[in-house]
């Protein structure tokens, strides 16, 4: 009987090895999808397939990466917000084209889209370290555009995105004026237990109550939940109730986190919102929201001569 109970243990205990290492080994695989089963890591389409005026723009990270991004504009001096659109993690800016037109009719925005180094036209490879530097390449950018109203720049992030929007407006309280979060997790160390519930006896972010005792093996932690207190700028969360990838309770938490020392926070959930679709299930709500959210926090200015100067 012994015997069988050891042979049990050894079992159970290779297969949790067997699970680690391939963690290890693949884990930017999991958090960074470029190419989407089936598809290339070329753009399907352009802007232009849906009649939107855009700029190719090719930018430099600090360390050297030459990245891709979409300028997309409502019309050539448009004095509305620029909106500075980290997309999740998996595909590229090519599949949310048809939510950035919506955008842009519904907001009478311009939108600026970066392809992470690894993704869609950019070199490089990618991790957290340098997407970080690849979303500040981009907010230099806008920065220091002459055509757009730079006091306006509102950074806005969905899933993976949402944690690097966080890192980079919290990083330029003079360059971001707001910033958008939907469906964001808390931290990859917390999604780790979420994808595989074993994994939460090992690893967890800030909120966690295990013992987090393989946190250093994970390269992407993206622990938002650590970033958000630290806001300053007003931060409008939206959040779908139905979203099959990020618990719901993450977004709730990031909320109470900067709330409690931001008071320029506002919460906002969608009952059918799914992790991809908050946006279109969300309907005339969704964009009516954010709409009230730039109305308070980015208002237009009514001097021209206040045009790129903050």
């Amino acid at each position: 009987m012994v015997s069988y109970v050891n042979i049990a243990l050894y079992g159970v205990g290779g297969l949790v090895v067997a699970g680690f290492s391939l963690l290890i080994a693949f884990q930017e695989k999991l958090v960074y999808v470029p190419v989407l089963p089936g598809l290339t890591k070329s753009y399907a389409l352009t802007p232009s397939r849906l009649r939107l005026s855009y700029e190719d723009v090719w930018l430099r990270s600090s360390d050297g990466v030459r990245l891709h991004a979409w300028f997309i504009k409502l019309f050539p001096h448009c004095r509305g917000p620029t909106i500075l659109f980290f997309q999740e993690n998996a595909g590229n800016i090519a599949h949310r084209l048809e939510m950035v037109r919506i955008m842009l009719e519904q907001l009478k925005c311009n939108v600026f889209m970066l392809s992470y180094r690894g993704y869609g036209a950019s070199d490089g490879y990618p991790s957290q370290h340098g997407i970080t530097k690849d979303a500040q390449a981009a907010l230099d950018h806008l920065s220091q555009r002459t055509d757009i109203d730079t006091s306006r720049i509102v950074v806005f992030g969905r899933s993976l995105g949402g944690a690097v929007g966080a890192v980079v407006t919290k990083n330029n309280p003079d360059k971001v004026a707001a910033l958008i979060l939907e469906n964001t997790f808390t931290s990859i160390l917390d999604m780790a237990g979420v994808l595989l519930p074993f994994l939460k006896w090992f690893i967890g972010g800030s909120s966690s109550k295990g013992p987090k005792l393989l946190n250093f093996v994970v390269r992407s932690p993206w622990s938002t939940i650590d970033v958000v207190g630290e806001i300053k700028q007003p931060i409008l969360f939206l959040s779908g109730l139905q979203d099959e990838m990020v618990p719901p309770a993450h977004m709730q938490m990031l909320y109470a986190k900067a709330a409690a020392r931001n008071n320029r926070c506002r919460f906002v959930d969608f009952p059918t919102g799914m992790h991809m679709d908050t946006w279109l299930n969300g309907g005339d709500h969704y964009w009516r929201t954010i709409q009230q959210f730039f109305e308070q926090h980015v208002p237009e200015k009514k001097n021209e001569n206040d045009i790129g100067a903050r």
